[in-house]
């Protein structure tokens, strides 16, 4: 079956970085856009960056843009999102996504009926 295994998470400092990652089992990982999420304590679900199969192009959050960037090894199965100049407003729990498209048009990302697995998320804390 599908699993995504979130890792990576962790305490920082504002101004420094985390690198995430994700560990995609149970199906055709080079045939899947992915996506990492969020959700701050007390907050909504906010979409963080998205990445096509082929890894050909990728989406931020203008909350996060040039500060974030996602990646992935399809030999691997893994999904990266290197994290920095980390902000206290990062505080969230960042979450895996496995998308049903391989690629979509740029307002598609996001759309909540195209995702269909989730991790379990892993924590980020920003904080002196």
């Amino acid at each position: 079956q599908v699993h995504l295994a979130e890792s990576g998470g962790g305490l920082a400092q504002p101004g420094g970085s985390l690198r995430l990652s994700c560990a995609a089992s149970g199906f055709t990982f080079s045939n899947y856009a992915m996506s990492w999420a969020r959700q701050a304590p007390g907050k909504g679900l906010e979409w963080v960056s998205g990445i096509y199969s082929d890894g050909s192009d990728t989406f931020y959050a203008d909350s996060v843009k040039g500060r974030f960037t996602i990646s992935r090894d399809n030999a691997k199965n893994m999904v990266y999102l290197q994290m920095n100049s980390l902000k206290p407003e990062d505080t969230a729990l960042y979450f895996c996504v496995k998308d049903r498209r391989a690629a979509y048009s740029a307002n598609g990302w996001g759309d909540m009926k195209e995702y269909d697995y989730w991790g379990q998320g892993t924590q980020v804390t920003v904080s002196s």
